[in-house]
């Protein structure tokens, strides 16, 4: 009756979310900063109601289905006037490059590449390393307006504070008793496949182990269900927000919370991407107080690291979770817990992982095939070949020339959008690079297109970003729309007019 229930409400939201889209594809960007971050939570909810099996996937493939009702929109006028609705340049090419060699490891048997990862893996791995690229030509085949970059960014600082005021809500509120006997327990693990040994078999980061058998400290968690997919967002928002500069008050209000979400979720890597996203931003916008900022968010961070300690949220591990703790401390003499000291476990967990990841790949120049890497040969039982790193995980699925082909277009497109930043100074190009920046910095040590938010939201924003032309109004000296299509390797302009068949500014 539940699922019943659950399917029938489920196709009539997705429907209306598909005619939203096909009448005004950027909707679908709106959909995804709201819809991707409470998607776990929902996700956990409706297990623990009892929606179970293919009708919870097929529920949570929304995000997907919007995707391809936004690229069959855009194809269709495309093909209505025969004409792309951007002009290509090398950033799209090396794009359409790296999809191709995407789809062509999909389809080579693993056994001549050595790889062991079965039909799901793949096909898991294939959605992994293709949403980038899909919703980077969403948003590239879009005209907007300013106004319409104005709401998205509003819309994601305004999101990000309540994902924030939820997470800060929870960690002194709800108990972390409640977690271990919530459905995310089994959501993770019989639904989506991971294996986690964390207190009470929740994911290991829902709290940081200061070691022994002292009391653990809680770590923000929020809708997300996950501290890093979290801070992801809250960094993204922060670095947007910083070049908003729109109704300072409430800016200010909401910058406070996402900033304190950000730290509670104790993810030192994001505020290294933070500080190294403002450094961006003063280059783009040729200030010198976002480097200033970024300086005093690296103090911050090391002193978050002293002081997160002894006003965080505690919590005790149970009988079962000392026994697997000790039995993992015997396994790894020596490891620190100290956060911040070189050999902490976690600092050590990524290290190794990251230089494990390049020698697969020396080693293995040609790949294993998609699905051997990552958190999807982790949720389906893989042997993995490599880890953490997007840098090293593309190489280890699509060997040398895959990492090389990921990484050219990712530097490409974050040269592209600096250039529109230095020609321009407008503030929607600015923002996004820096944001980009951070997320490139935070995917050396992480798989940061494992988390849907970003592959989707920051990966379109950014096509959204280079799709309209932005010059300075000699005038009043500010950027306004050009209204003009633009290369973003040439620069050539032309007359704008709507992604084929949709109306300007959808």
């Amino acid at each position: 009756m539940t699922t019943g229930i659950a399917l029938a409400v489920y196709a009539l939201s997705l429907l209306a979310g598909a005619i939203a889209v096909w009448r005004r594809p950027v909707a679908a960007v709106y959909l995804w900063i709201v819809g991707v971050a409470v998607h776990n939570a929902v996700g956990a909810a409706l297990y623990g109601a009892g929606v179970r099996g293919s009708a919870l996937t097929a529920i949570q493939a929304w995000k997907e289905i919007l995707l391809a009702v936004a690229l069959a929109r855009v194809a269709t006028g495309a093909l209505r006037v025969r004409e792309l609705p951007f002009r290509p340049g090398i950033v799209d090419a090396m794009a359409v490059a790296y999809g191709a060699l995407v789809c062509v490891y999909a389809v080579i048997p693993q056994h001549t590449l050595g790889g062991s990862a079965d039909g799901h893996a793949v096909g898991l791995a294939l959605k992994h390393d293709l949403i980038p690229v899909a919703a980077y030509f969403v948003g590239r085949s879009l005209v907007v307006r300013r106004e319409e970059l104005v709401r998205l960014a509003w819309t994601i600082v305004g999101a990000a504070a309540v994902v924030a005021a939820l997470g800060l809500i929870d960690v002194y509120a709800i108990s972390i008793s409640w977690w271990r006997t919530s459905a995310v327990v089994p959501y993770f693990n019989k639904h989506l496949g991971y294996d986690y040994h964390g207190t009470g078999n929740l994911p290991e980061n829902f709290i940081y182990n200061v070691g022994g058998d002292k009391p653990f400290l809680r770590r923000l968690v929020s809708v997300f269900l996950s501290p890093l997919a979290t801070a992801y967002m809250l960094t993204v928002a922060l670095l947007l927000a910083t070049a908003l500069w729109r109704r300072v008050r409430l800016l200010a209000a909401a910058c406070v919370l996402v900033a304190a979400g950000l730290l509670f979720t104790f993810s030192r890597s994001s505020l290294i991407a933070l500080a190294a996203g403002l450094v961006v931003l003063g280059f783009a916008q040729r200030r010198w107080w976002p480097v200033l900022a970024a300086a005093v968010t690296i103090g911050v961070s090391v002193a978050w690291v002293h002081v997160f300690p002894e006003i965080a949220p505690t919590g005790r591990f149970t009988i079962a979770d000392l026994a697997y703790q000790h039995a993992q401390s015997e396994k790894h003499p020596g490891v620190s817990f100290n956060p911040a000291s070189t050999n902490e476990s976690s600092f050590r967990s990524h290290l190794t992982s990251l230089r494990d990841g390049a020698r697969t790949v020396i080693h293995h120049p040609q790949g294993y095939g998609l699905g051997n890497a990552g958190q999807t040969a982790s949720r389906t039982g893989t042997p993995i070949k490599a880890g953490e790193s997007n840098y090293t995980e593309m190489g280890a699925e699509m060997g040398i020339l895959g990492s090389i082909l990921w990484t050219a277009w990712v530097a490409a497109l974050f040269v592209a959008l600096v250039q529109r930043a230095l020609r321009t100074n407008w503030w929607a190009a600015v923002a996004v690079a820096s944001a980009f920046g951070a997320a490139l910095v935070l995917a050396v040590q992480t798989d940061v297109i494992g988390d849907p938010w970003m592959g989707y939201v920051l990966w379109s924003l950014a096509g959204l970003v280079l799709a309209t032309e932005v010059v300075r109004d000699p005038r009043v000296g500010t950027p306004t729309d050009a209204g003009r299509r633009s290369d973003p390797a040439s620069g050539r302009k032309k007359k704008a007019r709507s992604a084929p068949g949709l109306p300007a500014g959808s």
